[in-house]
């Protein structure tokens, strides 16, 4: 479809109303201090934006609400694109894009949109600064299996596995990992899985069954145990109390 005489009265209109689009280089360069993982002045930029959001933005729906959401999802398109070209593992860098277009999905007003576009830059700026901090840390070897851990905690994952993966002996790469992260591969491989089926707890869509296998264990009741001894309680008895909190 040919858009030319739409798009050159949507200019005149532009040009008529003198509306100024927010100029690239200095959108951009507030991408570059999430990327850098500096959340204080991302808070600082987002909260100045904030005051008057849509100034320099163009109009994506003439409803205001959905305008917002549009405006979001750009966003986070851009951002999470930037994460991954800056090391954040894209499974990551993507579905946190999901989880925040999901929620925008459901909110009731423009501010609720607002405030998720706000959390989002926050989100994605403080796994950048960890990021930043995993890469001045850990050995290249030591980031591509915990970035590996990461992207395959559906599985049964073993430490002889990640040694392959990266090209090492065993006992070299064993001892390696514990060395810099001050842990076994074994248990910081449970350790992220406890930390991960901790979150998913949360969605009450989920049950315990699902959580477990869906996290490589072999059965719901390995999983309540593996839990309960990271943790200090069960699976079920974290569920109850994070609905109690949030009661």
């Amino acid at each position: 479809m040919n858009t030319n005489r739409e798009l050159d009265y949507r200019l005149y209109l532009q040009r008529d109303e003198e509306f100024v689009r927010t100029d690239v280089r200095k959108e951009f360069s507030r991408y570059e201090v999430i990327m850098a993982g500096d959340t204080e002045t991302v808070k600082k930029n987002y909260d100045e934006v904030r005051k008057d959001f849509f100034a320099g933005k163009g109009v994506l729906s003439q409803n205001p609400l959905r305008n917002s959401i549009y405006h979001l999802v750009v966003s986070l398109g851009v951002i999470a694109r930037m994460c991954v070209e800056n090391g954040l593992p894209h499974t990551e860098a993507y579905t946190i894009s999901d989880i925040y277009i999901q929620r925008a999905d459901v909110a009731k007003s423009v501010d609720e949109v607002l405030d998720l576009i706000g959390q989002a830059q926050m989100d994605y700026s403080e796994r950048m600064r960890k990021l930043h901090r995993k890469a001045g840390s850990y050995s290249l070897y030591v980031r591509h299996a915990i970035d590996y851990i990461y992207d395959h905690l559906h599985q049964p994952l073993k430490m002889e596995e990640l040694a392959q993966v990266e090209g090492l002996s065993p006992g070299y790469f064993s001892k390696l990992f514990a060395k810099e992260v001050g842990t076994t591969v074994k248990a910081y491989i449970l350790s992220v899985k406890i930390q991960t089926a901790g979150n998913m707890l949360g969605n009450r869509d989920l049950s315990i069954s699902d959580i477990a296998y869906s996290l490589g264990f072999s059965s719901q009741s390995a999983f309540t145990t593996a839990f309960k001894k990271l943790m200090g309680q069960t699976p079920a008895e974290f569920r109850n109390r994070m609905d109690y909190i949030k009661f």
